[in-house]
């Protein structure tokens, strides 16, 4: 049986500026851009009280909480905490697969303690070492924990122990599962599908009927069915990483501050893991509102943030302006065997 944990970082970047800062705790603080048109990268608890979240317009922002206190963006800093972080994850196990800068999967199957007690264990670590917190899902597989790692945010943790994954996903939104947007939970309300427990109970025939391949996916979501292994280090065929937006996004301006920051995550993974690599292209990934998906790719030898942009906005003009749920980029590595390369981004939840 599987023991796999799910860590996610409290307010990652924004909690870093309040522990550099101690003057800022206890207030609103937002991490981002600070001209009108830029676009916050995160926020504290305190302004999330007020609507504020990652992605949002900064003058969207501190129309919510006037004294929002915003502070500029540090990568160089969060990557070093993230380094720090990881390097407390490999006390326990080799199996890690980092998902961005503040979370990731870990597989102590191998362990003999019970999952609990190592993300106990883990997370005390990461607040006597750093001062932050993490909160964890401990579960059979992936999806489960991490959706459990939501459940006691923040500082908190939740197992799913696999005889009660069936009771767990019986009464759990449908919203809370991968791939479901506002959208997309409407689409199942009006069928009258508002938990996976009901969602589970639908045929699977009806549901590829209605969703396609979607639909069977969705079915074994709802049972809390996931075969994923917690990918580690190897040889790799790409680097890449993405985001599903808790809101879809409306513009393409909002979307550019999003992409920088997702360049900075592959250019710290391909010069920290992967420097050895010839970079074959550069690729933007976008899924729209709707589940339709475009890649934009272009041969480059190196990270270049003019490159992105372009590809960026090529995507965006192939949703003729549709809103945008999860965009992602990365890079193909040049294959010393001239093989075929496989799709980039093939693996769910990166």
């Amino acid at each position: 049986m599987r023991k796999i944990i799910h860590i996610d970082m409290d307010c990652f970047y924004a909690a870093i500026e309040e522990r550099e800062n101690p003057e800022l705790r206890g207030k609103p603080v937002g991490v981002g851009g600070g001209s009108r048109r830029g676009v916050l990268t995160t926020a504290n608890y305190e302004a999330r009280k007020y609507g504020c979240r990652s992605a949002m317009p900064v003058f969207k922002a501190r129309e919510l909480c006037p004294h929002l206190i915003l502070v500029p963006v540090r990568f160089d800093l969060y990557r070093a905490e993230s380094a720090r972080i990881r390097a407390i994850f490999g006390r326990f196990t080799e199996k890690i697969e980092p998902l961005s800068l503040d979370e990731a999967y870990l597989d102590v199957s191998h362990l003999h303690s019970s999952g609990a007690a190592i993300a106990r264990e883990i997370r005390a670590q990461i607040r006597e070492e750093t001062g932050l917190t993490a909160s964890a899902g401990i579960g059979p597989n992936k999806l489960i924990a991490k959706i459990a790692s939501d459940w006691n945010k923040p500082d908190g943790q939740h197992e799913v122990r696999a005889e009660d994954v069936e009771d767990f996903m019986s009464a759990l939104p449908v919203g809370r599962l991968w791939g479901i947007g506002p959208k997309m939970r409407g689409k199942l309300e009006a069928m009258g599908i508002r938990t996976c427990g009901e969602l589970r109970a639908m045929d699977k025939i009806d549901l590829a009927r209605r969703f396609g391949t979607w639909g069977l996916e969705l079915h074994a979501l709802a049972r809390g069915e996931d075969d994923r292994e917690v990918s580690i280090d190897r040889i790799r065929k790409s680097v890449s990483c993405e985001h599903t937006f808790t809101e879809n996004i409306l513009t393409l301006e909002a979307l550019r501050p999003q992409l920088l920051a997702m360049i900075d995550e592959v250019r710290e993974d391909v010069e920290r893991r992967h420097a050895d690599r010839v970079i074959r292209s550069l690729v933007v990934k976008m899924k729209f509102a709707d589940f339709t998906r475009t890649t934009a790719e272009r041969a480059h030898p190196e990270l270049d943030a003019g490159v992105y942009a372009e590809l960026l906005e090529e995507a965006w003009k192939r949703g003729a302006n549709r809103p945008v749920r999860l965009l992602g980029a990365g890079v193909r590595f040049r294959d010393p065997d001239d093989g075929i390369q496989p799709e980039l981004f093939d693996s769910a939840g990166l």
